[in-house]
């Protein structure tokens, strides 16, 4: 299909975001201990799919996909992100990705959020930046969902295993371990509703609330 190599470049890790900068509080639970080998971060990640990506980016996109306003979205994610690291990182990638997206992959909808995000009418989320990139080229919402998913378990495994730190082998373990968990939350976020966005877990939030705080961090977030 025409648009699953410019997905495949979207979701690449190469692609200059910023992700390698994220651990999105999975550092603090390393620095706690709590994550230190390869089952340990396979539970603290299918929690994060489970929870994170699952009732905030993942929520998102596919209200965006069903015609939600652009504006509203960003400024429910907004307040829904309530660890400020957390909610600068999705910004800080949402920009990187609204300036790539619009060399390479231009079209009226991504002009649409770059003139809210520059005006000072949306703040310009990573999610909300990719879903208007991928439904713009086609991209169906399943598709979507999973290559979004999957790249940012993909970036946090990779980041992990620099983190923890695990070889490369155990990181290609975990992201096979990985594949149920983003299915699973695929069709989770089919059934959800709108009160339902932002209804992350605690523990995540208060994890990457601390790490603003950590004494030693190699991650932004």
């Amino acid at each position: 299909m025409s648009y699953q190599l410019a997905l495949q470049q979207l979701t690449d890790s190469a692609l200059p975001t910023g992700a390698f900068a994220h651990s999105f509080g999975f550092e603090t639970y390393i620095d706690r201990a709590l994550v230190f080998d390869e089952g340990s971060l396979g539970i603290w990640l299918s929690a994060f799919v489970s929870q994170s990506l699952t009732y905030a980016d993942g929520l998102a996109i596919r209200f965006l996909y069903e015609g939600g306003d652009l504006g509203e979205l960003d400024s429910l994610l907004s307040a829904s992100l309530l660890p400020r690291q957390v909610r600068e990182a999705s910004v800080k990638m949402g920009g990187r990705l609204l300036e790539i997206g619009g060399e390479v992959f231009p079209s009226p909808a991504l002009e649409l959020y770059r003139d809210l995000v520059t005006t000072g009418r949306a703040a310009g989320h990573q999610p909300l930046a990719f879903a208007v990139v991928a439904r713009s080229l086609g991209v169906p919402l399943p598709e979507a969902l999973a290559a979004y998913l999957f790249a940012t378990v993909t970036s946090l495994t990779q980041n992990a295993v620099r983190a923890i730190p695990l070889g490369q082998n155990a990181g290609q373990r975990v992201l096979r371990k990985a594949h149920d968990d983003v299915a699973a939350a695929i069709e989770h976020i089919a059934h959800l509703t709108p009160d339902d966005l932002g209804a992350v877990s605690p523990g995540l939030e208060i994890s990457q609330m601390r790490h603003e705080r950590q004494r030693a961090r190699m991650f932004m977030s």
